[in-house]
C-alpha cells in the first residue's frame, strides 16, 4: 500500500463499535511506526491473554451478549485515543508528538494487568493486600518488563516504555496528552460506554462519541494552586454545540451504574466468586490444597501459594477458573462446594437491598430544599455504614468464605466537580463565548446529579435465619438514626 514503511503491511481489525480499525496508515512516519510496533505488541502473550478475561466479568449471566473481552475493549481505546489526540492535533500547532505516541500506546495498554473476571478479582485482592489482584500494578509490571517492553524498546528507545507505565499508573492526568487515557472524558470510557451498551442490548445509555469528538478544542483553563495564585494548563473542551450532547453523556454514565454494573444478580455472581476465592485462600493457607479438589499445580493453587509471583498472576483469565469449575463442585470441604455448584448453575445467593429499606425509613418531605436534603442521605449513608459495621462484627469470628452473609457496597459519582486536589485536566469543560466552564457549572442536571449507591447484603444460607439477623440489624439501626443516637 503506498506510504507504508517497506516492508510493512497494512493490518485491520474489524470492530462491531467502530468498525474497521487500522495500525499502520496513519499519515506520518512515526505515527505508522508507532502503529505497526502496537500491532506486535498486541502479538505478546500478556496482550493475547486478554482475549480470555471478559470485559463485565459476571455479566453474561444477566445479559447474554455480555461476552465482549478486554482485547476487543483495549482495541477500541486504542482506536478513540488516536481521534482524540486528532483533537489535539487540530489545535495545537506544536504538538509533542513524543507525549502523543506515549499516550495512544497507553490507551492500548491500559488494561493489559486485568485479572480473571476484571474488577471481581481486584475486590479478592483488596481484601489479602495483594498487589498483583490490582490491575494498574499489574500493567505497569507487564509494560516496563518482559516481552511488551523489549517491543517497545526495540524501536521506540529506552525510556518509552517507562514513559507508558507511568502515564498508565497515574492516579490523574499530568497534562493533556494523559487526559486522553485518564479523566472524565478519556479514550477508555468513550469506548466502554458504547460497547457495552450494544453487548448488554440497554437502550438507555446511549452516547453521541462521534459529535463530541468532532466539538473537541484545546483551550486554556485557570487552575489555582496551594499558595493561591491562579494559573493555567491547556486541556480538551467542547465547542458550545455540544453541550446538550455532554450533558447526555454524563447521565449515560449513571444509567450504565444503575442498569449494567451494579445489577443485583451481577453483583450476587461477583460476591459468590470472592466468597469462594476467599475460602480456596484459606484452603491453600492451611495446606489442605486436597479438600479443594484442585492439582497441587493448578495456577490457582500456585497463585495462592505466591501471590507476589508477576507469572502466576499472568496465568490467571476466565477460562482457568471455568475448567476448575468440575474440580471444585467436587471438593471435599462443603463451603468451597457449594459456592461452586452455585456459579456452575447459576443459584446465586438471595440478597437484602439495605440501602431500599433505609431509604424508605427515611423518606424525603413534600417540599425539601438542598440542605435537608443533604442531611438527610447523610444520615442515610451512615445507617447503612453502622448496618454493615454490625454484620462484619457479628461474624468477625468465621472466616470470610464461610461467612452466611457478605455484604456489597459500592458509590460512584457519574461527575466529579473539581477541587484543589484535583487537576482540572480532569473535567469536562464547555466553551461558553471566550471562556471556558466545568459542565457541572454549565448544566444543572450535571451539578445535580447525585452518586449512584448500593448497599446489600448477600445471604448464603438456604434458610430464614441469616436474614432474620439482617433485617433485626437493619431495624435497630434505623431505629437509632431515627432517635438521633450516633
Amino acid at each position: 500500500m503506498p506510504g507504508l514503511l517497506t516492508g510493512a503491511k497494512l493490518r485491520r481489525i474489524r470492530c462491531p463499535v467502530h468498525n474497521l480499525i487500522d495500525f499502520g496508515s496513519t499519515p506520518d512516519r512515526a505515527g505508522r511506526q508507532l502503529e505497526l510496533e502496537l500491532w506486535r505488541v498486541i502479538e505478546t502473550r500478556p496482550f493475547q491473554r486478554l482475549r480470555r478475561i471478559k470485559q463485565l466479568g459476571f455479566s453474561e449471566l444477566v445479559f447474554p451478549g455480555a461476552t465482549h473481552t478486554r482485547f476487543a475493549h483495549s482495541i477500541g481505546v486504542f482506536h478513540v485515543a488516536r481521534q482524540l489526540v486528532g483533537a489535539i492535533r487540530r489545535s495545537v500547532a506544536d504538538t509533542d508528538e513524543r507525549q502523543v505516541h506515549v499516550a495512544i500506546a497507553a490507551s492500548l495498554l491500559h488494561d493489559v494487568g486485568h485479572g480473571l473476571f476484571s474488577h471481581a478479582f481486584e475486590r479478592f485482592g483488596e481484601q489479602f493486600n495483594l498487589n498483583m489482584a490490582q490491575h494498574e500494578h499489574v500493567s505497569s509490571e507487564l509494560i516496563r518488563g518482559g516481552e511488551i517492553a523489549d517491543v517497545l524498546k526495540e524501536k521506540m528507545g529506552r525510556g518509552f516504555a517507562d514513559e507508558v507505565a507511568d502515564m498508565v499508573k497515574a492516579k490523574q492526568p499530568a497534562n493533556l496528552y494523559a487526559s486522553v487515557v485518564s479523566s472524565q472524558f478519556d479514550a477508555d470510557r468513550l469506548d466502554y460506554m458504547q460497547r457495552d451498551r450494544l453487548m448488554t442490548g440497554v437502550r438507555s445509555s446511549d452516547v453521541d462519541a462521534m459529535w463530541l469528538i468532532s466539538n473537541l478544542e484545546v483551550r486554556s483553563v485557570n487552575t489555582g494552586s496551594e499558595d493561591g495564585q491562579t494559573g493555567s494548563v491547556e486541556t480538551l473542551v467542547l465547542g458550545h454545540k455540544a453541550r446538550q450532547t455532554a450533558e447526555s453523556y454524563i447521565v449515560a454514565v449513571l444509567h450504565l451504574y444503575q442498569n449494567v454494573y451494579g445489577h443485583r444478580a451481577t453483583r450476587g455472581a461477583e460476591t459468590t466468586f470472592f466468597a469462594l476465592m476467599c475460602q480456596l485462600r484459606r484452603l491453600c493457607q492451611e495446606e489442605r490444597i486436597g479438600a479443594s479438589g484442585l492439582p497441587p499445580n493448578h495456577p490457582l493453587v500456585r497463585f495462592m501459594a505466591d501471590s507476589e509471583s508477576l507469572e502466576n498472576a499472568l496465568a490467571l483469565d476466565d477460562t482457568v477458573f471455568w475448567g476448575a469449575l468440575p474440580f471444585l463442585v467436587a471438593a471435599e470441604d462443603g463451603t468451597l462446594r457449594s459456592l461452586a455448584v452455585r456459579l456452575r448453575d447459576r443459584r446465586l445467593p438471595t440478597y437484602v437491598d439495605i440501602r431500599a429499606l433505609v431509604e424508605a425509613a427515611f423518606p424525603p418531605a413534600a417540599r425539601e430544599d438542598m440542605s435537608v436534603r443533604k442531611a438527610r442521605l447523610a444520615r442515610i449513608k451512615l445507617t447503612c455504614g453502622n448496618v454493615l459495621s454490625a454484620l462484619d462484627e457479628r461474624q468477625a469470628s468465621t472466616p470470610m468464605g464461610e461467612r452466611a452473609v457478605i455484604t456489597d457496597e459500592y458509590e460512584r459519582s457519574p461527575y466529579r466537580r473539581f477541587d484543589t486536589g484535583r487537576t482540572p485536566m480532569n473535567q469536562m469543560h464547555i466553551r461558553v463565548g471566550d471562556g471556558v466552564l466545568d459542565m457541572a457549572t454549565v448544566s444543572s442536571v450535571v451539578a445535580g446529579a447525585e452518586p449512584f449507591n448500593l448497599c446489600r447484603a448477600y445471604i448464603f444460607r438456604d434458610d430464614t435465619e441469616s436474614r432474620t439477623m439482617v433485617m433485626n440489624i437493619i431495624r435497630t439501626e434505623i431505629g437509632r438514626a431515627g432517635h438521633g443516637e450516633a
